[in-house]
């Protein structure tokens, strides 16, 4: 490790936008490149990363279900088998940029990815990969940030990093307001109240629980991941107490 960081093992949450273009769906090339090369830029600080990828580029459960008249359940398999895809393409980019990965799934893809199994991830952050974890929950209703909040809990990780297209959270959308004010800190009770919309309340209420600290920030900007994990005050920082990270 490198001195710097505070972390030891950090799971970072990364939508699945962040590997399309905006209004479009599939796997973007350039933003492909530019996730994995910032990764693999994070991972050469020696702390283990683990990831936990979305799919909204590719297919949305709740979306498909509504316009399909399909079963809510099938529609969140549906949408399981998308963050699959994205980890696939990021494990293959992370590897040709010579940082080692493995992809594991909640769900059962033998051909595809291994199973999840908290042991091997462990095994695997000590080998020096960065560990993949695609299809969520492996559970239809629960959501890719309800997934990231168990996993940072179950592999120990020390900080749960959410990379956004916005650097932080603001009082309102800074989009529509331009009076909208970042904080620097946050309580998760804070955060809960006024509905800022940090991550769905059954993750938001499981990082709170296991006292585990939360800082979104924008992924865009390069060497941003690096920065997060080496400490740099960049984001806000959501934890119980506001505080401390």
């Amino acid at each position: 490790m490198s001195g710097q960081s505070p972390y030891k093992r950090v799971l970072l949450k990364i939508s699945g936008e962040s590997f399309g273009q905006s209004n479009e769906s599939g796997i973007a090339p350039d933003a492909l490149t530019h996730v994995a090369k910032e990764i693999a830029n994070a991972a050469s600080t020696g702390v283990q990363i683990a990831v936990v990828t979305g799919g909204g580029n590719i297919i949305r459960g709740a979306d498909l279900a509504a316009r399909l008249n399909i079963d809510q359940s099938t529609a969140d398999y549906m949408g399981m088998l998308g963050t699959v895809m994205n980890g696939m393409a990021l494990k293959e980019s992370l590897e040709q940029l010579g940082q080692p990965a493995r992809l594991m799934s909640a769900i059962s893809l033998p051909a595809l990815a291994e199973s999840f199994i908290r042991k091997r991830a462990l095994r695997h952050f000590e080998k020096g990969r960065v560990v993949i974890l695609a299809a969520g929950t492996g559970n239809p209703f629960f959501t890719t940030d309800t997934c990231a909040s168990l996993r940072a809990t179950e592999l120990n990780c020390d900080i749960l990093l959410k990379a956004t297209q916005v650097d932080g959270i603001y009082t309102s959308d800074p989009k529509k307001n331009p009076d909208a004010t970042r904080y620097d800190r946050l309580s998760f009770s804070d955060a809960i109240e006024q509905q800022l919309g940090v991550m769905d309340l059954t993750a938001m209420s499981m990082c709170m629980e296991q006292k585990l600290p939360v800082i979104v920030f924008n992924y865009h900007e390069t060497g941003n991941i690096r920065r997060v994990i080496e400490g740099e005050p960049i984001g806000t920082v959501v934890s119980n107490t506001g505080q401390d990270s």
